[in-house]
C-alpha cells in the first residue's frame, strides 16, 4: 500500500501513523548507518568534521555511545587537530550523559592534562568533578566518592575562579560538604540510640570541628548536650548549649538542649576546662562560626 494509501485506509489517524512509521524508518537507518561507520577503516576517508558531524548527530539523536565512539575516533585518526581537542571534550561530554561516569572522567582528564589552558578546560576539570558528584548516592552509603567530588570541584574552584563552572562548584561542594557531615550524624545518632554515648559523642564532635557550616552543626551540639548528660558530665553539656545558643537560639535544636538543662536544675554557660569551652571562646571573639 502506498503512503496515501495507508493516509486513506486509517482516517484522521493516517498522518500519525505515517510521521511515526517515518520517524521508525530513519532511526534504522541511522542506526543501520551507524554500526556500518562503526567497523574497522570505516572512517578513514572522512575529514575530522565530518567525523564530528557524525558524533553530533548521533549525540542530537540521544544514541550516545556512538556519539561517544565518533568523537573519539577524531582523536585517533586527527590526533593534532582542533577538531580532536573539540572532540574530546564532546566525548566526555556524551559518556556523562549516558552515566558512563569512568570514560567521561577518562576523557575528561586527558583533557585537562593535554590542554590546560583552553577554553574548554574549565568545562573539562567540572565534568571531572560531576563524574564522582553525580554518584553520590544515599547518606548510608561508603563516603569515598564524595571525598573524591570535594577534591575535584575544589580544583574547580582554585583553578578557574572567573569561569562560568565556579559557582556551580561552590555550591555542589557545599552540598557534598554536607552530605558527608549527614554521614558523621547518622552513625552518631544509631550510637547513640544504644547507649554507646562515648562513641555518639566523637562523632558529633567531627561535625562540630570540621563540619561547623554545614547544616548539621545545630543538632550535633544539641546531640552532645544529651551524650554528655547521660554520662555526668555537665560541664560539657552546659558548654555545648552555650555554644548552641550563640549561634542557633532561634532553632528547636536549642529549646530542646535548653529544656534538658533546665529539668536538671542547669544553665547552657561555658563551664569547666574541655574542647567545648575552648570553641565557645572563639565564638565569642567571632573567630569561629
Amino acid at each position: 500500500m502506498t503512503m496515501a494509501g495507508l493516509i486513506k485506509a486509517t482516517g484522521g489517524r493516517g498522518m500519525f501513523l505515517v510521521a511515526a512509521l517515518s520517524a521508525t524508518l530513519l532511526a534504522a537507518c541511522s542506526s543501520n548507518e551507524s554500526s556500518v561507520l562503526r567497523q574497522p577503516g570505516a572512517l578513514d576517508a572522512y575529514s575530522a568534521e565530518q567525523v564530528f558531524d557524525l558524533g553530533e548527530q548521533q549525540l542530537n539523536e540521544n544514541r550516545l555511545d556512538d556519539a561517544a565512539f565518533f568523537f573519539g575516533e577524531i582523536e585517533r585518526l586527527y590526533p593534532y587537530s582542533s577538531w580532536a581537542r573539540r572532540g574530546l571534550i564532546m566525548q566526555a561530554f556524551a559518556y556523562h550523559r549516558a552515566r558512563d561516569y569512568e570514560n567521561s572522567r577518562s576523557a575528561a582528564q586527558r583533557y585537562v592534562d593535554f590542554y590546560p589552558t583552553d577554553e574548554d578546560a574549565a568545562y573539562a576539570q567540572y565534568l571531572l568533578a560531576l563524574s564522582y558528584y553525580d554518584q553520590i548516592d544515599d547518606i548510608g552509603r561508603d563516603q569515598g566518592v564524595t571525598f573524591r567530588a570535594l577534591q575535584e570541584l575544589r580544583r574547580v574552584i582554585e583553578l578557574y575562579p572567573d569561569s562560568e563552572y565556579a559557582t556551580a562548584a561552590v555550591q555542589k561542594f557545599d552540598l557534598a560538604f554536607d552530605h558527608l557531615a549527614g554521614k558523621e550524624m547518622e552513625v552518631g545518632r544509631y550510637y547513640l540510640s544504644r547507649g554507646n554515648f562515648t562513641a555518639a559523642i566523637s562523632r558529633f564532635r567531627v561535625v562540630v570541628e570540621d563540619f561547623q557550616t554545614t547544616t548539621y552543626t545545630p543538632e550535633a551540639l544539641m546531640r552532645l548536650v544529651e551524650a554528655y548528660m547521660a554520662l555526668g558530665l555537665t560541664d560539657e553539656a552546659r558548654s555545648a548549649a552555650a555554644i548552641l545558643g550563640h549561634n542557633y537560639q532561634s532553632t528547636p535544636f536549642y529549646a530542646d538542649a535548653y529544656a534538658l538543662l533546665t529539668g536538671r536544675g542547669l544553665s547552657p554557660e561555658a563551664s569547666g576546662d574541655n574542647w567545648l569551652v575552648a570553641i565557645y571562646r572563639q565564638v565569642v571573639r567571632g573567630e569561629w562560626m
